[in-house]
Parts: structure tokens; C-alpha cells; sequence
């Protein structure tokens, strides 16, 4: 085989390839590295040329990296990783950075972290980006090992184990529907919070929802956990258009206290924290230590309430 000349590659091509090895979506790759389709098309086009394999085949559910992608993807990840690591040096300067964040948290989460973010990226003259997902039912730690994703703001009753978190602020749970609901100037007794359909979030298993279900069998009731939806403001806008109710942090629901009537719940919950987390292999990464005190820096870290009153 004729020996390939180095200059025929470049990093582009690198993070077009690490991007499809990970989305396995021509499309989804090109949100990756916010480009458009056919650049990415094309940056593929070249790198198949260099190094002479087609790299991914077309199926009806997506791209499938063949035999050869799979054997160049640690290498590719490394080369990736070394390069970031020589341009950012020891500390990460935003006004010099092109790094692509990737972030999973809440809708909620995205309204207090990314509107100051990006006026601090501005002021920087930054163009590092931030590509922000909600969390879904794949595994947290496990794409944050794997680098898949930078850092998590997620709300948690349970403090994971595997993974690194820095609390941001701890909350408690209320009760809500809209302002002019049927009930809604009844107290909540466990007889109407199981009679009224519920709507939440459906991101997968969740802690939340199996320890109310868990508190409510104990006591002989169950209820309807009737919508699962993806974020919060998605169950908003189902309390505002229908008769339903919702079990939601208080300081998600102050956000819409002007549309919300929140009451305590008719049962004690565990209080839950508002974490940052990141992965062990990312602790050193300048970049992200960065993006850690942005975060905190902007949220805030509350020391936890002893036993905060719940809103009326």
C-alpha cells in the first residue's frame, strides 16, 4: 500500500469522523458540530479518500462505521484529545477557544445556566460552542465516561457514587395545577392527589416517581401518572390546558408561579439536590474546570436548608 501523505488530513475531518462514530447520523452529526449536512457529507467525502475506505455504510436507521472505523475510533478520540490538551495548555482561555461543550440538563436547567453563559462567551469574544441535550434513559455516567458528554445538571434524591458532583443547591417538592383548576382552592388530601391525573416527566426510571408510588402503596392508595412527557415546560403547558396536576420541584415551579397554584404535598418526600457532575477522567481537563465555575458561578451554591417552608 502507497504511503499516505499526512498533509491530505486535517482535524476537521477528525471531528467529522468522531461526530458520525458517535451519532451514527449524518444529520445528528451535523448538530454535533453545528455544520450543515452537506459539509459534513463532504468532510467524509474527503477523509474516505485519504484513507481509502468508505468508513460507513448507509442503512434505513442511519450509518453503520465499518470494520476499518471501528479499529481508527480510539485513535481518533486520543488524537482529538491531545490536540485539545496542546492548544488549551494548562488553563482554558474562552476568547482563544473553538471547543465544542456538550452539557445534558433540564429545560429548567438550560433557563438558569445558558442565557448568562452565552452573554459571558460574548463578552469573551469566545467561539466555543455549547451543544445542550435534555437527559434521557441512557446511561448518565456512562456517557460522561466515555466523554460523550462534558458535564450534567440533573436533579437527584440520591447522590450518585460514580461519577463526580459538586451540589449546586438542595429544593424540596410541591404540589401544582393552574390557578383556576376545579380543586384548586381545596387542600391536597391523599384522596384527590390519586384522583387527579398526573403528568411528568418520562426522561425513563425515576427515583422520584417510584418513591411516591412506593409512599402512596404503603398507605393503600395509588394514583394516575397519566402524561409522561419530556421537560418541564412541556408539563406546564398541559397543567395550563387541562385538569391535571404534577409533582414538581419548588423552584422549577416559582418559575411559573404567576400560572401555578402550589401546595404542599399531602406526604413527606426526601429533598432532592441540584447537581453538577462530571466524569473522573475529566478532572484535569482545563476546559471543562472552566466550564465547572461558570456554572457554579452562575447558579450559585446554596449551603441546604434545615427544613425550608413549602410555598403557599
Amino acid at each position: 500500500m502507497p504511503q499516505r501523505d499526512i498533509r491530505s488530513l486535517d482535524v476537521a475531518m477528525l471531528r467529522t469522523f468522531d461526530a458520525l462514530m458517535r451519532e451514527r447520523s449524518v444529520s445528528r452529526a451535523a448538530g454535533r458540530l453545528f455544520l450543515s449536512q452537506p459539509a459534513v457529507s463532504a468532510s467524509l467525502n474527503r477523509l474516505r479518500e485519504v484513507l481509502g475506505d468508505p468508513l460507513f455504510t448507509r442503512t434505513s436507521h442511519g450509518i453503520v462505521p465499518t470494520a476499518r472505523a471501528h479499529a481508527l475510533a480510539p485513535q481518533v478520540a486520543k488524537v482529538l484529545a491531545d490536540i485539545a490538551g496542546l492548544l488549551e495548555g494548562d488553563r482554558f482561555e474562552p476568547s482563544r477557544s473553538q471547543r465544542v461543550f456538550r452539557v445534558a440538563g433540564s429545560d429548567h436547567a438550560s433557563r438558569l445556566v445558558l442565557p448568562e453563559l452565552s452573554r459571558r462567551l460574548v463578552q469573551q469574544g469566545s467561539q466555543a460552542r455549547i451543544h445542550w441535550v435534555p437527559p434521557g434513559a441512557w446511561s448518565l455516567a456512562e456517557h460522561l465516561h466515555l466523554r460523550e458528554l462534558d458535564l450534567a445538571v440533573v436533579a437527584r434524591i440520591h447522590r450518585p457514587r460514580d461519577i463526580e458532583t459538586e451540589v449546586l443547591y438542595e429544593d424540596h417538592y410541591v404540589h401544582v395545577v393552574r390557578r383556576d383548576h376545579p380543586g384548586a382552592n381545596e387542600p391536597v388530601t391523599l384522596e384527590n392527589f390519586c384522583a387527579t391525573p398526573q403528568v411528568f416527566l418520562g426522561y425513563g426510571t425515576s427515583t422520584l416517581d417510584d418513591t411516591i408510588d412506593e409512599m402512596l402503596g404503603q398507605a393503600g392508595h395509588a394514583r394516575l401518572a397519566q402524561i409522561a412527557v419530556s421537560s418541564f415546560g412541556q408539563i406546564v403547558h398541559q397543567l395550563l390546558h387541562s385538569d391535571h396536576a404534577a409533582v414538581l420541584g419548588r423552584r422549577v415551579a416559582i418559575q411559573y408561579a404567576d400560572q401555578l397554584c402550589i401546595r404542599a404535598l399531602p406526604f413527606e418526600l426526601p429533598r432532592y439536590q441540584s447537581l453538577l457532575c462530571w466524569s473522573r477522567g475529566a478532572a484535569a481537563d482545563p476546559g471543562v474546570a472552566w466550564l465547572r465555575e461558570q456554572v457554579v458561578d452562575i447558579v450559585g451554591v446554596e449551603t441546604p436548608e434545615p427544613g425550608a417552608a413549602d410555598a403557599q
